[in-house]
């Protein structure tokens, strides 16, 4: 059976979204621009992903990989590069079973979930491989802190997203 994948006014919004997730993550953080670039990520949507990143459960999933350095640096330096692999499918089925949930605001939270783990992940405050429990807390700690990115920025619908994830800060909808 063929996924659902975002049509080209979908990948606007997306493009709309990662912008205000961009500009409220690096506020939280207090980022310049150029800190940004040290946490070097890609998004990626369903037309693009390999069969290891497609997900049945999660609206995203983060994979870690390395790149060479840039140009000046040495060669054998490799630096961590995520991609955040967003499930096109999984949102979309989403959107269709909850009237009330709205792409921009939806996408905001994902993206501002995966960003807060890139931060915290690219900042050695958690292990990317952790597994298991530590994995469960961290989950929880980036709920609660994307709640607190989030909670007075003024997007519609977004405050009905953020009550979806009151009790992940252990809601049915998966961000992983």
């Amino acid at each position: 059976m063929a996924l659902s994948s975002f049509k080209s006014q979908d990948l606007i919004i997306v493009s709309d979204a990662l912008d205000i997730a961009e500009d409220t993550t690096g506020n939280f953080f207090k980022f310049s621009s150029s800190q940004w670039k040290r946490n070097q990520y890609d998004v990626k949507t369903l037309n693009s992903l390999a069969d290891d990143e497609i997900s049945r459960h999660a609206f995203a999933m983060l994979n870690k990989g390395t790149r060479a350095g840039e140009a000046f640096e040495s060669r054998t330096k490799k630096r961590d590069f995520y991609y955040i692999c967003l499930q096109d499918h999984q949102i979309i089925k989403a959107l269709r079973r909850d009237n009330k949930l709205k792409l921009l605001s939806l996408l905001v939270y994902i993206l501002t979930h995966e960003l807060v783990h890139i931060v915290r992940f690219c900042n050695f405050f958690r292990r990317f491989d952790a597994s298991g429990e530590e994995r469960d807390k961290e989950e929880k700690i980036v709920h609660s802190m994307t709640y607190e990115i989030l909670e007075d920025i003024s997007i519609p619908e977004l405050n009905y997203v953020l009550d979806l994830y009151k009790d992940h800060r252990v809601c049915e909808m998966v961000v992983s």
